[in-house]
């Protein structure tokens, strides 16, 4: 599994204590985020004919922090596949961001594990400009690399969504710099249905109940191999997941190509800012 759930969950938002609704026709805005803890519980969804996947299972604990200025971002995956001769491998990403809060710039690290030896690290910084902007890899080598116009950062993606969403928008295409992969930037095209007005019922989660939501299906495409075919090529990586206009994301499924994995958010915790 070359990569993990990439980063496109977001942000709770707290007011006294409980999720404030943000009047359709206002934008989504950063003052509207603040920190949360989530975890996830996950399972195989399905595998395609051509896999040799029997079962998957693992867990995902997703974690902002507000840090006045921006925020810091932890994500720990681990995922133990099955193959269709009981072969047990267990996979586990860990990944930390810092994003400022005007999108400008992200500092990012990735750790990925195989069976408890460190198979793959990707490090650096990147800062986005009017013109595009730079990313500095430090790991897994050092180099850079121009970043197309028009590149969001994780956090400034999730706004973007959810507010094209809100406008009644169905289709964004923009450049996607995550720091999840060495290869620098992707180009994401982002499918949305509907907003819909309180769709959680669930009592274990109060904040999301009065809530409105878009599923989405977010589509990552590798840059090179979308110059070359002249179009968007088939996904390298596709997540969809419900998301609330704070941020939070539930109903996950990673489409890994072999196999779709589905992730229900099992805790949440609402992290009040310290600024």
């Amino acid at each position: 599994m070359r990569r993990g759930l990439a980063l496109v969950l977001g942000m709770a938002c707290l007011v006294g204590g409980a999720a404030a609704q943000v009047p359709l026709g206002t934008p989504i805005d950063a003052r509207q985020m603040v920190g949360h803890r989530a975890a996830y519980r996950l399972v195989l969804d399905r595998a395609r004919d051509n896999s040799d996947i029997a079962q998957a299972s693992g867990a995902m604990l997703f974690e902002v922090l507000d840090a006045c200025d921006g925020w810091t971002v932890r994500q720990r995956l681990t995922l133990k596949l099955t193959d269709r001769d009981g072969n047990e491998t267990e996979t586990v990403s860990d990944y930390s961001t810092y994003e400022t809060r005007d999108g400008t710039r992200l500092r990012f690290a990735l750790t990925q594990s195989s069976q408890g030896a460190v198979s793959s690290q990707v490090q650096g910084e990147a800062e986005v400009t009017a013109t595009g902007g730079t990313v500095r890899f430090a790991q897994p080598n050092a180099r850079e690399i121009a970043l197309p116009a028009g590149t969001l950062l994780p956090m400034a993606h999730t706004i973007a969504t959810l507010n094209a969403a809100r406008a009644g928008t169905r289709i964004l295409a923009v450049p996607l710099l995550d720091g999840t992969t060495a290869s620098g930037p992707q180009d994401t095209t982002t499918v949305m249905s509907a907003w819909q007005a309180a769709a959680m019922t669930d009592p274990r989660f109060p904040a999301l109940i009065p809530l409105g939501s878009s599923r989405m299906r977010i589509a990552f495409f590798d840059r090179d191999q979308t110059s070359q075919s002249g179009g968007a090529g088939t996904p390298d990586y596709e997540v969809s997941l419900r998301y609330y206009e704070n941020g939070v994301a539930d109903e996950l499924k990673m489409d890994f190509g072999e196999f779709v994995v589905d992730g229900r958010m099992v805790e949440l915790a609402v992290l009040p800012s310290p600024c």
